[in-house]
């Protein structure tokens, strides 16, 4: 069978320049690979400079990471920004921690204009425990990413739903405290929370009062304010949004038609419309031209408004000239 264009093993007559590209399938799991590689080569002396780094490598500037599971008193979301998911990763090594990767089975890609979105409906976060004791947990959960469709592939959004953990311990342990009941009882008590440790979910509960005030944290870095006057400018600004008018979309001009006169209507009476006419314009002339002054001989009255109220709470009041030229005011 011969092979054609459309065939991902078709070889271009014109040489291997002119060869199909690799299908770009396999990149975004690829990039979590990458991910769990960054993670393992990570020692115990990364600072905040390693993980934001890290952070900056694997995550976009906009990018958001989102956990929901259940406790025992009920479900939890939490969101973080950008500026807190270095020091989100960093809690759980802090938390004994001592490797972390993710793994992706069976996942379905769907490619967009500008994002490739990842939906991995079987995804176990691994975690190796080394304190309090030696436990490998695996969480289970439903993970979805959205990447940007560039070069560089980031994450953009991370969701990371949670629906089940195990904490398995090894049989080496259990067999050397199988005659200790105490050291036996703490092995069998859970380490971690729907697989999250103490200090991970500590950190969450802080960003719930962390994320909103990364606002103030980026004026007072910018504008080196004093953390009540960001406050004040924060809540000024977002008072002028609030009773902003919202923009009216421009209106067209409407054009008004003039309707046409008949010519042989305007020819007939053109005689009439004239007379009529001039004794119109002789009965308007003086209604345009009357006054308080032709009521009222001697005095002329000018209205007069301002904002500032009179002496009787009038905003309104006139000013009358008297015959001798001089102006009096009457409120």
């Amino acid at each position: 069978m011969s092979s054609t264009p459309h065939d991902p093993f078709y070889s271009s007559p014109f040489g291997p320049f002119y060869r199909r590209h690799t299908p770009y399938m396999v990149q975004p799991e690829y990039r979590i690979y990458e991910m769990n590689k960054r993670l393992q080569s990570r020692t115990e002396d990364s600072d905040n400079l390693w993980w934001d780094a890290f952070a900056t490598e694997f995550f976009e500037d906009d990018a958001t990471l989102t956990l929901s599971f259940c406790l025992e008193d009920g479900p939890k979301r939490y969101t973080i920004g950008r500026t807190l998911i270095p020091r989100y990763f960093s809690t759980v090594f802090e938390g004994g921690v001592t490797d972390l990767y993710y793994i992706l089975k069976h996942s379905k890609e769907s490619y967009h204009n500008s994002s490739i979105t990842v939906d991995c409906d079987q995804c176990a976060m691994v975690t190796q425990h080394g304190k309090p004791m030696f436990t490998k947990v695996c969480t289970e959960g439903r993970l979805i990413l959205e990447f940007t469709f560039d070069d560089l592939m980031r994450i953009k959004t991370w969701h990371f739903t949670i629906r089940q953990y195990r904490e398995l311990v090894p049989r080496s342990i259990l067999a050397m405290h199988a005659q200790d009941p105490q050291v036996l009882d703490q092995l069998s008590k859970n380490i971690t929370r729907m697989g999250l440790t103490n200090f991970t979910l500590n950190y969450l509960r802080l960003c719930v009062i962390l994320e909103p005030m990364q606002e103030l944290m980026s004026r007072h870095k910018t504008y080196n304010l004093s953390p009540r006057d960001c406050l004040k400018t924060c809540l000024f600004q977002k008072w002028q949004r609030m009773v902003a008018p919202p923009a009216e979309p421009a209106r067209q001009p409407t054009t008004k038609r003039r309707k046409r006169k008949n010519s042989t209507s305007s020819t007939s009476n053109s005689g009439a419309g004239n007379t009529a006419n001039s004794t119109g314009s002789k009965k308007k002339a003086p209604a345009a031209n009357l006054s308080l002054s032709s009521q009222v001989p001697g005095l002329g009255a000018i209205p007069n408004c301002s904002l500032n109220p009179g002496r009787d709470g009038d905003l309104c009041h006139s000013t009358a000239v008297t015959p001798s030229g001089q102006f009096k005011e009457k409120h």
